[in-house]
């Protein structure tokens, strides 16, 4: 259940930084949907094979590079996603900065307090 209202936040923080950000566009909310499953996915099983294969320039440049691999990922979204569009790389960079953000603090609302 809490995995399915994080994939509902993040879609919500999709179409928000959509709506902010004019190198990046979204067609509708079910789109928005369809690209936070894809991100998820993606994150999920591309990027640790990423993060093996550039580990040499990670380390090289202290985990900077992790933000373009982040960047990557969100470029393989718009590849794979219809109604999802990002500009550039560098659109997508600070797209995945502020979906991150985003995200940590719609997630830190999920917290149980114990």
């Amino acid at each position: 259940m809490k995995f399915l209202l994080k994939l509902l936040l993040t879609a919500l923080a999709v179409v928000v930084l959509s709506q902010i950000l004019p190198g990046v566009m979204v067609d509708g909310y079910g789109t928005a949907i369809v690209v936070a499953i894809v991100i998820a996915l993606l994150r999920l099983i591309v990027k640790p094979i990423l993060i093996l294969f550039t580990l040499p320039i990670t380390i090289i440049t202290f985990g900077l590079f992790l933000l373009i691999v982040n960047a990557i990922i969100i470029l393989m979204a718009d590849f794979f996603v219809g109604g999802f569009n990002v500009a550039s790389i560098w659109w997508a960079l600070l797209f995945s900065l502020l979906l991150s953000l985003f995200q940590s603090i719609l997630f830190s609302l999920l917290k149980e307090e114990r």
